[in-house]
């Protein structure tokens, strides 16, 4: 069997997907391709923004808590019915998102927070086992 890996890119005017390596420069690669495909799509300028900090948060997330030695996470971006929809997925269904306050001077913690702030609905979806989804969505204004 072939041991090589491979990216697996799913697109079409309405739905991205990738699998992306869960280290730094996979959360880096996710963001750069999300606003690669929201450029494409022609979103505002605000929404592409917002999505933006919302793809490299869960990204991040994804690398840093969900990684487990040899599994990928995806990323898939929907627009549909007017809602940006950001899922990440990574193979650690055990390990939820957190939240809380963090301490004034600690330096991590945050990503939540500015998940709940920018999105305008987020949330976590379990399953197939042992995966977990942490999705947000955004609103598009009327075209």
């Amino acid at each position: 069997m072939n041991s090589e890996k491979s990216t697996q890119l799913l697109s079409s005017a309405d739905h991205f997907s990738v699998l992306l390596s869960p280290t730094p420069h996979g959360a880096r690669l996710a963001r750069l391709l999300a606003t690669d495909w929201m450029r494409d799509r022609d979103l505002p300028h605000p929404t592409t923004e917002a999505a933006e900090h919302l793809v490299a948060e869960l990204a991040a997330n994804a690398a840093t808590h969900g990684r487990l030695a040899g599994r990928d996470f995806r990323l898939a971006l929907l627009d549909r019915d007017g809602t940006l929809r950001i899922e990440v997925t990574d193979t650690r269904g055990d390990d939820l998102p957190r939240h809380h306050r963090p301490a004034p001077d600690a330096e991590s913690g945050r990503g939540l927070l500015l998940v709940e702030a920018l999105a305008d609905r987020w949330g976590v979806r379990l399953g197939p086992v042992p995966r977990k989804t942490v999705w947000a969505e955004l609103d598009l204004p009327p075209s």
